[in-house]
């Protein structure tokens, strides 16, 4: 299905936590508002979202779904579909192409599309990710708390995460997989073994994964160890891993946004308010920050929003 609307004061190309929010943040200030989405989040291999008050443990579509019954009362409209390129500007407004040929046409523009987690090549990670495969300690530290954990070291970095980890597991193994112990500073050497994480060489193989766990239970397929090339299994019930992020910011980039790298790769840059070098151009999410979680993704959302509705506001007083 085709959509051609008449003009919207902000279009947001994404509906994950940050595009939501944003559209919630606009809604409430009386702005008409396209949501565009794929349908495709992040998250979506994940079966609970941790760490965001009030929906500790919910379902990330439990989540969205919520956020666009909330935006729709406020009059949003959604648009399924994924924006093949953009032209425009803010003074004479931006032209969005979908990939079926509808257009949509908006004052400002908000890109809150995520990231691609491209996850390393090995066997059986791929089934496992998001259930017993991870990668970040603050969200999934806690259910696997006390239980053996694995750390699959892609970098030097991957050892701090495996210190942290230690604060969850007495049991943690950093698997220096290609990495070089060399490559590990001799302090954060000596936190790892102060803190009682154990540094396996070998190159990682890939994981196994069985109906049984350690302890005989039924648990119809889980991660139950590391396998390294020399065929050794080590028994671990999770790993941690770091895959490479991959920004989708292409509508930015193309636009012209200014560009910085960052520790895990180049990112587009946005200030504090989500704001772009692109007059009219806003990102929020993990499509101009990696690091950021879901709760911190609606922050950014809320604050893009925000800003938007004041950039226009000045832009119709000018």
């Amino acid at each position: 299905m085709t959509h051609n609307l008449s003009t919207v004061d902000v279009a947001i190309v994404g509906a994950g936590a940050a595009g939501l929010n944003a559209a919630l943040v606009l809604g409430r200030a009386r702005r008409s508002v396209a949501v565009i989405d794929s349908g495709a989040p992040r998250n979506r291999f994940a079966a609970h979202m941790n760490g965001f008050v009030s929906r500790d443990g919910a379902a990330p579509g439990d989540l969205l779904a919520i956020g666009r019954a909330e935006v729709v009362g406020y009059g949003a409209q959604f648009v399924d579909g994924f924006v093949a390129s953009m032209t425009g500007d803010a003074d004479h407004g931006f032209a969005l192409v979908l990939a079926d040929g509808g257009v949509v046409r908006a004052r400002r523009v908000l890109v809150a599309t995520g990231l691609t987690d491209v996850l390393p090549p090995l066997e059986g990670l791929a089934t496992r990710w998001g259930r017993d495969v991870v990668h970040c300690p603050y969200c999934d530290g806690y259910e696997v708390r006390d239980q053996p954990i694995g750390v699959l070291a892609s970098s030097p970095m991957d050892a701090h995460k495996a210190l942290l980890l230690s604060q969850w597991s007495s049991d943690i193994v950093l698997f220096l997989h290609e990495t070089a112990l060399a490559s590990i500073a001799a302090d954060q050497q000596a936190r790892l073994a102060k803190a009682g994480v154990v540094i396996q060489t070998g190159v990682v193989a890939g994981i196994v994964v069985e109906d049984f766990d350690m302890h005989g239970v039924f648990v119809g397929g889980a991660l139950t160890g590391v396998r390294l090339a020399n065929g050794l299994v080590n028994a671990r019930s999770s790993l941690f891993i770091s895959p490479r992020m991959m920004p989708q910011d292409a509508l930015l980039r193309a636009a012209g946004a200014a560009i910085a790298d960052t520790p895990v790769g180049s990112f587009v840059v946005a200030d504090a308010m989500g704001a772009t070098s692109v007059p009219g151009l806003y990102g929020a999410g993990n499509c101009v920050d990696p690091m950021a979680q879901v709760i911190n993704a609606a922050s950014q959302g809320a604050k893009a929003g925000a800003m938007i509705n004041g950039d226009l506001v000045m832009a119709d007083t000018a």
